[in-house]
């Protein structure tokens, strides 16, 4: 594993160009290359460049720091590795300068590569996107050339549980309930509750007031406000296409095997008494009263075939479906907690692996300052989720156990969702029972 981080140059390109390419930093020169100029002469070759395109601003040229884990890597492979990763972000486009230093107990690879690009003219755009791509490249090479420990029960977890390319905006704008990503998520999968088919899930999804742009991967835009479309796949690997139809038909299949509900929902009793309405239409108010016989005659064989058979049974068994809810819900509330807290157990888990190397470096060459200042931010976070985890285990638990623990939560969340749902639908048929009373006998019980 590689960490990464680039800083612009804008004065004494010369000197930050003499400062990665010194004798004693790269083992007398060997380790250093270059490509579009000579490492000797590159700060002219770059300016060159530059008043050829007659580039304003002030950013001369970019420096990135590539640097490996103590032990991990040969200078030679650490120089092949950044060679390979100036060609994937430069795509030959930039003159640049690569130097691998070994001066230290970590190696680390120095690339000055020329802000402005010498076909197009343009300068490079350096920003959080670009960034990302250096990292995702750098990450990839490494674990191409086996410098990088993947933890098969991290990568299952990030495939069950996590969602893809979360900005820091939109974390923010999801834990304010203004996410797209979010909120769509949230859309889809009601949805696929409800829909019979994949047709029938794009007719929903438009009326819950989503466009929908079919073709190499769906994707999806709120018309009120969201400006551009998202891509299903971007919000987790349960969202592609085909995963969509996958649940859809899973979700239909499985309403098909569940029980149906022993009641049929019943029509509301219309309160003849305080409609404005009826008031003015002795026509309406004939078939209000007619339809209100044929409710409550309903409302009363249910009732009865329920096995309620005075009002106040019906009122106390309404009591007691509403704190079977309440109960629900507060069950419902403690597993998502849990998970949460496990989740993020998970991710402490998941920054001691990356990091402990480093840590351990430093631990045993305190000496070494110029390694604890690059790896501060590391080292920082390493520590801080060493302390969280040991607030709650003594032991520093394994990514297995953790995703088993993750798993097997998220089936009890889910069967406590099935048990919310029927306790609030009869909570509401219960309801609509005692309104129908109330609205129908009301006035004759108050007498």
């Amino acid at each position: 594993m590689a960490i990464t981080k680039i800083h612009p140059i804008k004065k004494t390109l010369n000197l930050a160009i003499d400062y990665i390419i010194n004798d004693k930093k790269t083992d007398e020169k060997i380790l250093v290359s270059s490509f579009g100029c000579t490492p000797e002469t590159a700060h002219l070759q770059f300016i060159n460049t530059r008043d050829v395109n007659k580039t304003r601003g002030n950013v001369l040229a970019h420096h990135l720091i590539q640097s490996f884990y103590p032990g991990e890597v040969t200078p030679d492979k650490a120089h092949e590795i950044g060679e390979e990763l100036a060609k994937k972000i430069l795509k030959g486009q930039h003159e640049y300068v690569i130097a691998t230093h070994v001066d230290k107990g970590h190696i680390h690879n120095h690339i000055i590569f020329n802000n402005v690009n010498f076909e197009t003219g343009k300068c490079y755009k350096s920003n959080t996107k670009t960034y990302h791509k250096i990292r995702t490249e750098s990450d990839k090479l490494c674990e191409k050339n086996h410098l990088m420990v993947i933890d098969e029960y991290y990568e299952a977890y990030k495939r069950k549980y996590k969602t893809r390319g979360t900005s820091w905006y939109e974390f923010s704008q999801k834990k304010q309930g203004k996410s797209w990503k979010s909120r769509l998520q949230f859309d889809i999968d009601r949805t696929i509750k409800k829909a019979k088919n994949w047709e029938d899930f794009l007719k929903l999804m438009d009326s819950f007031g989503y466009e929908i742009k079919t073709g190499k991967h769906i994707a999806f835009r709120k018309r009120d406000g969201q400006k551009r479309f998202t891509r299903a796949m971007r919000i987790g690997e349960d969202y592609t296409e085909d995963k969509i139809k996958e649940r859809i038909e899973h979700e239909v299949n499985f309403k098909s095997k569940r029980p149906k509900a022993p009641f049929k929902p019943v029509k509301s009793v219309i309160d003849i008494s305080a409609n404005e309405k009826i008031k003015n239409s002795p026509g309406y108010e004939f078939w209000a009263t007619k339809h209100n016989l044929h409710a409550m005659a309903d409302t009363i064989n249910q009732v009865r075939n329920a096995g309620y058979k005075t009002r106040e049974q019906l009122e106390e068994a309404l009591k007691e479906s509403a704190s079977k809810v309440q109960d629900l819900l507060t069950e419902n509330k403690k597993i998502e907690n849990q998970i949460e807290k496990k989740m993020k157990l998970m991710e402490n888990r998941h920054i001691v692996d990356l990091y402990k190397q480093i840590y351990k470096y430093s631990k045993e060459h305190p000496e070494d300052k110029a390694f604890a200042d690059e790896y501060s931010p590391q080292l920082t976070i390493y520590k801080a989720a060493v302390d969280e985890i040991f607030k709650d285990n003594k032991v520093l638990p394994g990514t297995k156990d953790i995703l088993k623990d993750i798993d097997a939560l998220a089936v009890k969340h889910e069967a406590i969702q099935e048990q919310l749902q029927a306790a609030r639908q009869e909570k509401d048929r219960l309801y609509q029972y005692k309104k129908n009373y109330d609205n129908y006998l009301g006035k004759e019980h108050e007498r």
